[in-house]
């Protein structure tokens, strides 16, 4: 979400996406895909299932870079009409009924421990650490906060602009599925109504965090803050709850 507001766009799907980036992973890994014509049926191992949920969201992403840059769809519409398809997809997908008993090897990724730490921390210090080097280090990263900051500076300085936010809009989509699939694991249940309103709380994290709404100015390590104050006021109470303090019982 950072990179798609950097640009001055927004993505209301994210919460979407990950429900049914999700729900793909998990079907496909409880049920594989079955094709009665030629009496065959193709099972999926963790891995295979997983990278079939990326692809997923990252095809969803691309469309709305697609709709955006192709059709000059408003980033707000085009992103609001992907929240319904993607909302209606998981219906369908599912049946409207959670898809639960996905194994332990799939819920070693949500509820898994390595070095003392849960697997999710580990995951997330990955996409923020290739974010903060996407942003910081690397010429897309440098073509995103010009886009942001003047994009019609950006284009006579022949960035391609249609490129950049088709790209931003994928990675945004593929990150949406990466958090539907923790959840899922952390789960051991695909629901239908997964990320409900989730896409608020992304873009409250984002603007907490100091990223402008007008885009070109803005950090990572800002939205991480950003996340850790709305998950505190999410979870209803202070993360020192648990510190014991002095005559307390």
């Amino acid at each position: 979400m950072t990179l798609v507001i950097l640009t001055k766009g927004i993505d209301l799907s994210v919460g979407s996406m990950l429900a049914f980036a999700g729900a793909v992973t998990a079907g496909l890994l409880k049920f594989g895909i079955e094709i009665p014509s030629v009496n065959t049926f193709v099972g999926f191992t963790v891995f295979g299932a997983i990278l079939a949920g990326l692809l997923v969201g990252g095809a969803l992403g691309t469309f709305n870079g697609w709709m955006i840059t192709k059709f000059k769809v408003p980033p707000f519409v085009a992103t609001l009409a992907m929240l319904t398809i993607a909302r209606g997809a998981t219906m369908l997908w599912t049946g409207g009924f959670p898809i639960t008993g996905l194994g332990d090897s799939f819920a070693f990724i949500g509820t898994g421990w390595f070095l003392g730490i849960p697997m999710p921390v580990w995951i997330m210090a990955i996409v923020v650490a290739f974010a903060i080097i996407l942003t910081k280090k690397t010429v897309f990263g440098r073509h995103i906060y010009a886009i942001g900051g003047n994009e019609s500076a950006a284009r006579l300085s022949g960035i391609n602009i249609k490129k950049v936010k088709i790209w931003v809009y994928a990675i945004a989509g593929i990150l949406a599925a990466v958090g539907g699939i923790i959840l899922t694991s952390r789960l051991d249940s695909a629901q239908p109504n997964a990320g409900m309103s989730y896409e608020l709380d992304s873009i409250a994290a984002v603007v907490i965090g100091g990223t402008s709404l007008s885009g070109g100015r803005g950090s990572i390590m800002g939205t991480v803050q950003g996340a850790l104050i709305i998950g505190v006021l999410n979870s209803g109470r202070s993360p020192f709850e648990r510190v014991p303090f002095l005559g307390s019982r």
